[in-house]
């Protein structure tokens, strides 16, 4: 029965034509109607573990602003641990560890290269070796992303892609489905260091935009601008970077030197602003 669930979700979800039903709930989301919002998050509620108690409102003129909704003050406290790298999201580790002969896992039994992801070999150089994280937003969530650290992020790369949805799923069954869904790949500078750590911003079926706010840019299937974008924002831990449109994945990439915060492992939750992540500060 479970595998026959899976398969459904995996027909619904991914044989249908991903950029139309895209663009079909982009428009539906953007709808200001009240009355149309609260009916549609009922309807989502029956479906979904979605919990809006952390919320900084309950009352949404669109289904985009709930996906995109802002938290409580304090709902999520920071790690303040300069040994700490934080979690930028909410999320599901749906993978992590070493990235070994310049791979990472997608799910058991498939991979994909490092060098496919981020798509610039001398970048993918500086993390063979390095440690990885997985980190699932399912559409329910809080789909806001955060600084994990205090940085400057000195260079965004945007990678137009298709719009696979990134549930377990299709996971299973597509192999390279990160390599092949558009992404922006976010560089962070960190403070008091000269270590970099990569975001890399995955989005997917329906809605599929990431904005950043550091750029006041919307990255999306429409969007035809530069395709590398530097720049020089400042950041302090735990400040807000963008938000997905919809759920989707970041997937965390640390140099060597770095490991994995205790309790981090597959399937496991995690808030952000908790530790995921830890520097060796002796070195």
């Amino acid at each position: 029965m479970k595998s026959l669930i899976e398969e459904l979700n995996f027909l619904l979800s991914n044989r249908i034509p991903r950029r139309f039903a895209t663009r079909l709930m982009g428009w539906f989301s953007h709808i200001e109607s009240p009355l149309l919002a609260r009916m549609s998050i009922a309807i989502w509620r029956l479906f979904s573990d979605l919990d809006l108690t952390d919320a900084q409102t309950n009352r949404f003129n669109s289904v985009h602003a709930c996906f995109t909704r802002e938290l409580k003050p304090g709902a999520r406290p920071i790690d303040a641990d300069p040994g700490v790298v934080t979690s930028p999201c909410d999320g599901i580790v749906v993978a992590c560890g070493r990235i070994e002969e310049g791979r990472l896992m997608q799910v058991k039994g498939s991979s994909y290269t490092l060098d496919d992801l981020v798509l610039d070999p001398g970048l993918a150089e500086r993390y063979r070796g390095g440690q990885y994280v997985t980190l699932r937003l399912t559409p329910s969530m809080y789909h806001r992303f955060h600084a994990p650290y205090g940085c400057v992020v000195d260079h965004v790369r945007y990678i137009p892609g298709d719009t696979w949805n990134v549930n377990p799923a299709a996971l299973a069954r597509i192999p390279g489905l990160y390599c092949r869904n558009e992404r922006a790949v976010v560089r962070l500078v960190l403070e008091g260091s000269n270590d970099t750590i990569l975001l890399v911003a995955v989005a997917a079926i329906l809605v599929a935009g990431i904005r950043l706010r550091f750029l006041d840019l919307l990255l999306s299937g429409g969007y035809r601008g530069a395709t590398e974008l530097p720049c020089h924002a400042a950041l302090d831990k735990g400040e807000e970077m963008g938000w997905f449109e919809h759920g989707s994945t970041i997937i965390v990439l640390a140099p060597g030197g770095m490991t994995l915060a205790a309790g981090v492992s597959e399937g496991t939750k995690i808030r952000l602003g908790r530790p995921l992540m830890e520097l060796d500060l002796k070195a």
